[in-house]
């Protein structure tokens, strides 16, 4: 084939790796005018090992070693797309996770020339998470994806996996000025400032064969802080009208227990209050860009005062407990179980009471309108660097 690729392979101390993933590499691209090209920010011999391998192998193998680790693995890829050959890139970890025989298929998917990203993903039809180990680490990888998908409802879309690591890219429809990637998640950094097409196809997430994880409390603290830089926005709305209401929640249930209100009483009472107010306040200043594509608004209420109800349900015996076991105040109860159960509320609006309406069942997408456009105008503007 005459396609041209570069796939760019971000290491650190992971030379056990290399001749293996070299050669599956070059067997899966037989055909194609590809590379392989390491950006190496190892403190061992990795990129040592590279140039070993790359006087043998069947396909041109370079290395690119970085002695300072700025922007972490995703700025070690940015360094990969701006020094790749072709503008068809596919970024892999060089663990071995990723099976470098799926490259054919996110190329074919490309091919077809709707997607100008193409995911390896571990959530869809076909795919397997089990290369991630314990249940801890699939518990924090999907609560994870959960919470990246909530805070961007709309770029995220069509992404089941917006954390992989495993895509690809076509380097020319990037601006590779706007990327500020830190840590591991580049793909979530690509998606998020730009508005590229994506489709997604299954992979099957395999074991670690070398090496440790370099996930830790560190890189999960860096991930957290990135994710708040891309869309500090829209949480930090949910979260203003969220303390608004956590304060005439405890404001209510003050001056009803004040007033010799017994306390549950009070708490359900400023519960239904503080529901209807700030669905009222998110319609207006937090989601009112996605309304237009979500379901009614009676509908969206019902779904919104269901939760809260069911929520304020559990959270208040566990209010109670605190008050009767711990034996603090119940204002300071309330209080604490409105913090724990913000995060709740976040997702379930974000990802449900919000999301877009499902297409009809000829699957033709809706009308470009005028609202729409302005709506990806005021999105666009808001992505921009420096105003995140």
């Amino acid at each position: 084939m005459d396609t041209k690729v570069t796939v760019i392979v971000p290491t650190f101390n992971e030379r056990e790796n290399v001749a293996e993933l070299v050669a599956r590499t070059a067997a899966a691209l037989t055909g194609y005018d590809a590379e392989i090209l390491f950006v190496d920010d190892s403190s061992d011999d990795t990129a040592d090992e590279v140039a070993r391998v790359a006087a043998d192998a069947p396909l041109p193998v370079r290395v690119i070693h970085r002695d300072e680790n700025t922007g972490g693995l995703g700025g070690a890829v940015v360094v990969g797309l701006e020094a790749a050959a072709s503008d068809l890139c596919v970024v892999m970890d060089g663990d071995l996770q990723h099976p470098p025989e799926l490259l054919p298929v996110l190329l074919a998917r490309q091919a077809e020339g709707d997607a100008d990203v193409v995911a390896a993903s571990r959530y869809i039809g076909g795919g397997d998470t089990s290369g991630l180990g314990t249940a801890v680490r699939f518990g924090v990888s999907r609560a994870a994806t959960w919470l990246t998908r909530a805070m961007f409802p709309i770029r995220l879309a069509r992404s089941t996996d917006p954390m992989t690591g495993f895509f690809l890219v076509d380097r020319s429809r990037l601006d590779l000025s706007t990327l500020q990637p830190q840590g591991f998640k580049i793909l979530l950094e690509i998606l998020a400032r730009t508005d590229l097409r994506i489709a997604e196809v299954p992979m099957e997430f395999a074991e670690r064969r070398h090496g440790t994880s370099k996930a830790s409390l560190r890189q999960g603290g860096t991930f957290i802080a990135h994710l708040a830089r891309l869309r500090f926005g829209k949480m930090s709305l949910f979260a203003l009208i969220g303390a608004v209401g956590a304060v005439a929640n405890l404001a209510i249930m003050w001056l009803l227990t004040a007033a010799g209100v017994p306390y549950i009483w009070a708490a359900i009472i400023g519960a239904v209050v503080t529901i209807v107010g700030n669905f009222l306040l998110q319609e207006r200043f937090v989601f009112a860009d996605m309304r237009t594509n979500a379901r009614g608004v009676w509908q969206r209420f019902a779904a919104s005062f269901a939760f809260n109800s069911i929520e304020a349900a559990l959270r208040i015996p566990v209010m109670a407990l605190m008050v009767e076991t711990w034996h603090i105040s119940s204002v300071l109860a309330t209080g604490l179980s409105l913090i724990v159960a913000f995060f709740a509320r976040f997702l379930f609006h974000s990802l449900v009471v919000y999301a877009p309406r499902r297409r009809g069942q000829s699957g033709e997408p809706k009308p470009d309108t005028a609202t729409l456009r302005i709506i990806r105008a005021i999105d666009e503007e808001a992505m921009r660097p420096g105003e995140l």
